[in-house]
């Protein structure tokens, strides 16, 4: 049995050889192609104690080591009504990895306990923003989330399949609410597989979902998006992958080569724009 060192220790190493080239080579690309971290940066990871944002607090602590340039870390952890097994089970998986946590309270299950409509969309939301507003009162200016690879391709086929647009998971964000926050998503090109890799590699378990809502909402998924609804799509890209093995990426590089010649209508912040705006023009 090891103790809390060696685990600690053993975790860090596999980062570092074995999973080295499809996590850590990933997370540092990340950061580095979408300018996810800049000098000074003060960032809040934010711990639900899944094996997500766990396994992203450890390839911080292992990006703070390198020191390349100056910037501080708050691993946050809020606490938004979890039983006490689950918030035991946090702590403690905090504890075996080294990840000096803060934790802080809330609310929030309590508050959407009574609604009706979309509660867990609710929830999600108001999860965020108390994650921003502590990350900006410990002085932080920016906040990380877990999200992966399998998380953007999923959400651009579900945007697609069932709502009817074109869109994707971006790697960062600019705050509407807060000024001066941002998200970022250091994980945007680790594969979930890899993820669940080394966690059974390393022999540790994480929370699944610490919501005391899992059994009334178990079609809601933490960002309050359809569990079917990404089970299926989830299913689909991978009936699609036996077929062409490239699927996946593929699916990726469809946002980042948009041919907005060949678009009938797009939107952003002026407004819709149709092809036959600009139709006529391209003739004379």
């Amino acid at each position: 049995m090891l103790n809390i060192s060696e685990i600690t220790v053993q975790t860090e190493l596999s980062l570092r050889k074995k999973f080295k080239k499809n996590i850590w080579c990933k997370f540092t690309k990340a950061i580095n192609e979408y300018e996810l971290i800049q000098p000074n940066d003060k960032i809040a990871v934010c711990i639900s104690g899944g094996k997500d944002s766990m396994i992203m607090a450890k390839l911080f602590q292992e990006l703070k080591r390198h020191d390349k340039f100056p910037f501080e870390l708050v691993f946050l952890v809020m606490n938004p009504g979890y039983n006490t097994e689950n918030l035991n089970k946090i702590k403690y998986n905090a504890e075996i990895l080294s990840v000096p946590i803060t934790v802080f309270d809330s609310d929030i299950f309590g508050s959407v306990f009574h609604i009706e409509k979309n509660p867990c969309y609710i929830c999600a939301r108001m999860r965020r923003g108390y994650l921003y507003s502590k990350a900006k009162e410990l002085g932080c200016n920016k906040i990380a989330l877990g999200h992966h690879f399998d998380d953007v391709i999923e959400t651009i086929l579900m945007g697609m399949l069932y709502g009817g647009q074109v869109q994707t998971m971006m790697p960062k964000l600019h705050s509407t609410n807060f000024e001066g926050m941002e998200l970022i998503r250091p994980l945007y090109l680790v594969r979930e597989s890899d993820i669940k890799h080394w966690c059974s590699y390393n022999n540790l378990e994480f929370i699944q979902c610490a919501c005391k809502f899992t059994e009334t909402c178990s079609d809601i998924d933490k960002d309050g998006h359809s569990v079917s609804k990404r089970m299926e799509t989830k299913n689909l890209i991978a009936e699609m992958k036996k077929i062409n093995p490239q699927v996946e990426k593929n699916i990726f590089r469809s946002v980042e080569n948009v041919n907005l010649n060949t678009i009938i209508a797009y939107k952003n912040e002026q407004g819709i724009h149709n092809f036959l705006d600009t139709y006529n023009e391209k003739e004379r």
